[in-house]
């Protein structure tokens, strides 16, 4: 069973940038497609990206072009690099194995304010 451990949120300002880890534990790293997803206060979940075991990326319309989804299979590690981040990029974002967001771990705050 894979555990996820999310890091890397914070405060930033408007148009700033910030790099989201999650380090996870498990045999099958390198073969699982894992995926982000963000919840804001009051708002449903948003899922903002995917990146499956070969590399192939998918993201979610609000934030293409600014965010990146990769992977480090040496390191067990998924990332999301976000840049140009917006007020309404705040949230709590997860990582967990794409399609199955009850192996997200405790997640990671972002606050995007001035």
């Amino acid at each position: 069973q894979v555990q996820l451990v999310e890091s890397g949120g914070g405060l930033v300002q408007p148009g700033g940038s910030l790099r989201l880890s999650c380090a996870a534990s498990g045999s099958v790293f390198s073969i699982s497609a894992f995926s982000w997803s963000r919840q804001a206060p009051g708002k449903q979940r948003e899922w903002v990206a995917t990146i499956t075991g070969s590399g192939i990326t998918n993201y979610a319309d609000s934030v293409k072009g600014r965010f990146t989804i990769s992977r480090d299979n040496s390191k067990n590690t998924v990332y999301l690099q976000m840049n140009s981040l917006k007020p309404e990029d705040t949230a709590v974002y997860y990582c967990y194995l794409a399609g199955s967001i009850g192996s997200r771990g405790q997640g990671t705050q972002v606050t995007v304010s001035s």
